[in-house]
């Protein structure tokens, strides 16, 4: 019989350098991101809020659950709805995320070096 105990989401905290681009327009810069592995899923890379150019993203009215990391809140671009979430009380196991956006990669572009 096959071992299944390992977790169905891992973090992996590194220090390759991440951008995140909107068309040409540089949004989140950093070398602190976390890259999250879910089965069944792209790897994520969650990159940290002081490190994201917030100030031209702004709340969405979009809420998801997972019952894995928990609610979360989605932010906007002016020309981009949805474009991240970040989950602000995750799950105790995902609690590394706390502060960090990740950004959808069918809307942005993501540079990891």
């Amino acid at each position: 019989m096959a071992d299944h105990t390992e977790s169905r989401i891992t973090l992996h905290p590194h220090s390759r350098r991440v951008r995140i681009l909107a068309g040409d327009t540089l949004i989140a810069d950093t070398c602190d991101a976390i890259e999250l592995r879910e089965h069944g899923y792209s790897h994520r890379q969650y990159v940290p809020k002081e490190d994201v150019d917030m100030a031209k993203l702004s709340i969405s009215s979009t809420v998801t659950h997972c019952p894995f990391k928990g609610d979360s809140t989605y932010y906007s671009l002016p020309d981009i709805a949805d474009v991240a979430w970040s989950y602000e009380w995750p799950n105790d196991d995902v609690q590394a995320i706390v502060g960090r956006l990740a950004f959808d990669m069918d809307k942005v572009t993501e540079l990891v070096e």
